[in-house]
C-alpha cells in the first residue's frame, strides 16, 4: 500500500531526497569538468532539479510549521537560512579570494569586479566568468526565499488557506516578479533567469499540493512501488535525453519547466518508502548528500588540485568531485554544522506562536501529534 495523507505529515525525514541532492551536486561537477565524455549525463540542468526540491523542501518546512504553532515565523525561518547559507558560502568566498591573490589573478580572473556582487548575493548579475561562477544558483535562491515564505504568511493572514485561492495567490504573486519586474531590471539577461524561479516555483507548488488531503490524494498512487519505480527509471532515461529535447521546444527557457515538472514526479515517487527511497537513501549518497552545498561550492577549488590531470573526462571529473568532497567533509565538520546548530538554538529564542491541534484531513480520522509532524531531513541550499 502507498503511504497514507497521515503518514506523510508524520514522516519526520525525506530519507531518499537526500540522495537526489547528492546526485545533483555529482552531476553537476561531471558537467564542469567531464568535457564530451560525460556530455550525455546533461549535468549542466541538474541545478533545476535543486532548485525543485529546496522549494519543495522549504515550503513543506513552512506549512508543518504553520499547522504546528498557527504561523510562520518569518524571523525564525531568516535567522535558520542566514546561519544556514552564509558561513559556508562566506568561508569558500574569502578562500577563494586568498588564493586568487597569491597567484596573482585577483584582476585577471575578474573575481575583483564581482566581488561587490558576490558580498551581497548578487551573483546571478554577475554575466562573466569568475572562479565562483557556479554561485549564481545562491543569488537566484536567496531573493526567492526572502519573498515566498512571506507570501505564505500573508495568504494565512487573508483567511486564504484554501488550496485553489492560496495557491493562486502566491503564484499570481511570484509570476508578476518573474515576468514583469525582473525581465525589466536588466533586459534580457534577467528574463532568462525567469525559468530558474519558475523551477522553484514549481517545487513549492509541490509541496502546497502534497499538503493538502486532496491534493495527496492525486499524487499518491505515484507513491506505489510498482509505479515508482518506472517512474525514477523513466526520470533517468529522460536525463539522458535532455540535449535532444530543448531544441524542439524552442530553447531552455521553454524547456526548463518541462524539467522541473518531471522532477517534481520523481520527487513524489521518492518520498514514500520503497525500492527507490532505500537506493536514494543508503549510506554513500546521504554521506554525499549531506555535504553537497560544500562540495557544490568548493568544485572550483578542487579543480585547482586535479588541473595537472588532463584532458577532461571521467578520470578528472571523479578525481575532482573526490577533492571537492574532501572539502566539503571539513567545511561540513568546522563550520557548517556548528553554525546550522548556532542558527537553530537563535531561532528558538525568538517569540513562538502558541501551538494549535494539528490539522486532521477531512475524509480521515486520525490526528497527527503536534511534534511529529515536522520533518528533519537535510536542510536543502
Amino acid at each position: 500500500m502507498p503511504m497514507s495523507y497521515a503518514e506523510y505529515l508524520a514522516t519526520r525525514h525525506f530519507h531518499g531526497l537526500t540522495g537526489v541532492r547528492a546526485l545533483a551536486a555529482v552531476a553537476v561537477v561531471f558537467f564542469h569538468y567531464g568535457g564530451p565524455a560525460l556530455g550525455p549525463l546533461q549535468g549542466w540542468i541538474a541545478v533545476h532539479l535543486f532548485f525543485v526540491l529546496s522549494g519543495f523542501l522549504i515550503t513543506t518546512l513552512s506549512l508543518r510549521e504553520e499547522d504546528r504553532s498557527g504561523r510562520v515565523s518569518l524571523r525564525a525561518f531568516w535567522v535558520r537560512r542566514v546561519f544556514r547559507i552564509m558561513p559556508v558560502y562566506y568561508t569558500v568566498l574569502a578562500l577563494t579570494a586568498v588564493f586568487v591573490v597569491i597567484g596573482g589573478q585577483y584582476w585577471s580572473s575578474r573575481l575583483g569586479d564581482a566581488m561587490p556582487l558576490y558580498l551581497v548575493f548578487g551573483n546571478e548579475l554577475v554575466d562573466y566568468n569568475t572562479p565562483l561562477g557556479m554561485s549564481w544558483t545562491l543569488g537566484v535562491e536567496e531573493k526567492f526565499y526572502f519573498v515566498w515564505p512571506a507570501l505564505l504568511v500573508l495568504t494565512a493572514l487573508a483567511k486564504s488557506r484554501k488550496l485553489w485561492l492560496r495557491t493562486g495567490i502566491c503564484v499570481l504573486s511570484v509570476a508578476a516578479v518573474v515576468f514583469v519586474v525582473l525581465p525589466l531590471t536588466n533586459g534580457e539577461g534577467m528574463g532568462k533567469l525567469a525559468a530558474h524561479y519558475v523551477s522553484l516555483v514549481i517545487g513549492c507548488l509541490l509541496a502546497l499540493l502534497m499538503h493538502h488531503p486532496k491534493g495527496f490524494a492525486l499524487v499518491r498512487p505515484l507513491m506505489r512501488p510498482v509505479v515508482a519505480v518506472p517512474v525514477a527509471l523513466g526520470f533517468c532515461v529522460f536525463q539522458l535525453f535532455v540535449g535532444d529535447l530543448v531544441p524542439l521546444v524552442g530553447g531552455i527557457p521553454w524547456f526548463t519547466p518541462i524539467y522541473a515538472l518531471v522532477s517534481s514526479l520523481l520527487l513524489v515517487a521518492v518520498v514514500a518508502p520503497g525500492p527507490v527511497q532505500r537506493l536514494l537513501a543508503c549510506r554513500p549518497l546521504k554521506y554525499i548528500g549531506d555535504r553537497s552545498y560544500g562540495l557544490y561550492l568548493s568544485q572550483v577549488m578542487a579543480a585547482a588540485v586535479t588541473g595537472v590531470i588532463a584532458p577532461p573526462g571521467w578520470g578528472k571529473a571523479i578525481a575532482t568531485a573526490a577533492v571537492a568532497l574532501g572539502i566539503a567533509c571539513v567545511l561540513y565538520r568546522w563550520v557548517e554544522m556548528p553554525m546550522i546548530t548556532r542558527g537553530r538554538q537563535l531561532a528558538a529564542k525568538l517569540p513562538q506562536a502558541s501551538p494549535v491541534k494539528a490539522r486532521t484531513a477531512a475524509s480521515e480520522v486520525v490526528s497527527v501529534p503536534a511534534g511529529s509532524n515536522r520533518p528533519k531531513h537535510s536542510r536543502p541550499r
